[in-house]
């Protein structure tokens, strides 16, 4: 088969590589149909996430059919589509029973990070790929979910509403900022309404995205690079900052700036994949209350967002801006990696 292949730092090819095959009875092989880039993906290419090794096929987004099942597999069969949870989960783990699938501490490897595909194991930016637990890391796709609808919650929709709105402990009436108005953000944007944010501002350097933010569920938008952006914020609050402050970009610039617009005994949730030290100013921070999350999506949400997907209560096929072929991933790529020059959100990737 043909996948996206890691050549270190900067390198990536479309090449031929082996195909999967059942290890484990929990396994499912399944066919991709449909994928997906994530920025977490560029992180990686930057050298950002060393753990992946030169020779990894990436991608952690997908739906497809199944082609095998493993020997313990039961409530799966070939010829189900399903969508691939970026997060795998063995359901019987210390950590799996308390909801922390993030963390899963299953057969795949000793690291305890339920992040494994593109990044411990094979992923899915490929004709086919090898799942482990396939009865806790697929989903049964419904009818009337389309395929560039279900891609998007792989991982972007579970990702911002998760480590973003539940984590940034969202409640009725609160007014949220999201930094960085890219996919994950707008994610955290389209859900944040779910736990009864009152005012939702998107915060970037896009012009273009400030503007499709508004159709996720933006109130209010400010452009980041203009010299009075913390003031335009601050005029949208009582003058005492946001309730919420989400981090969606991943660089030490934007955490600062959540630091800077939350008021006292509000949170910063940071969403965003950083590959560099931040510097927290606790000295200023100490005093006023606050509280910092951040952390690995578990996806334990992905079946109650996929009803509001199928209800068409949440907006995911908007995230679909790039359509491609697999033959043309470098093409998406480059797409996806030039967003402020192409307008991309997410580049949808078709077999």
């Amino acid at each position: 088969m043909k996948a996206i292949v890691y050549g270190g730092p900067g390198k990536k090819s479309w090449t031929d590589v082996p195909d999967p095959s059942i290890i484990n009875p929990s396994d499912a092989i399944v066919k991709v149909d449909t994928t997906t880039i994530c920025g977490t993906d560029l992180h990686i290419l930057k050298g950002d996430v060393p753990a992946v090794q030169e020779g990894r096929i990436l991608g952690h987004e997908g739906v497809g059919t199944i082609t095998e099942v493993g020997a313990s597999v039961t409530t799966l069969k070939p010829g189900d589509r399903v969508i691939i949870s970026c997060i795998k989960s063995c359901g019987h783990c210390a950590n799996c029973r308390t909801g922390l699938y993030s963390h899963c501490l299953g057969d795949e490897g000793a690291s305890g990070i339920g992040w494994v595909f593109g990044h411990l194991i094979d992923g899915t930016q490929a004709e086919y790929v090898r799942v482990p637990y396939a009865e806790n890391s697929l989903h049964l796709l419904p009818e009337g979910v389309t395929d560039e609808q279900a891609v998007m919650l792989s991982d972007i929709l579970p990702t911002g509403f998760e480590i973003g709105v539940q984590y940034g402990r969202v409640k009725p009436g609160d007014t949220v900022a999201v930094v960085g108005a890219g996919p994950v953000g707008l994610a955290a944007i389209a859900t944040a309404g779910l736990y009864g944010a009152a005012t939702i501002i998107a915060i970037d350097l896009d012009r273009n995205r400030l503007e499709q933010s508004r159709a996720f569920g933006a109130t209010h938008v400010v452009l980041s690079g203009d010299s009075d952006w913390k003031d335009q914020v601050l005029s949208r609050t009582d003058g005492q900052g946001v309730d919420v402050a989400i981090e969606a970009v991943g660089i030490p610039a934007t955490f600062g700036m959540c630091t800077e617009i939350v008021r006292p005994g509000g949170t910063v949730a940071n969403v965003g994949v950083h590959g560099k030290p931040v510097e927290l100013h606790l000295e200023n921070l100490w005093i006023q209350n606050i509280n910092i999350s951040m952390g690995l999506v578990n996806a334990n949400t992905t079946p109650m967002l996929l009803k509001l997907v199928a209800q068409k209560k949440l907006p995911a096929e908007k995230f679909a801006t790039h359509h491609f072929r697999f033959e043309q991933f470098i093409d998406a790529y480059d797409t996806f990696a030039r967003a402020a020059e192409t307008n991309a959100l997410k580049v949808v990737i078709t077999a």
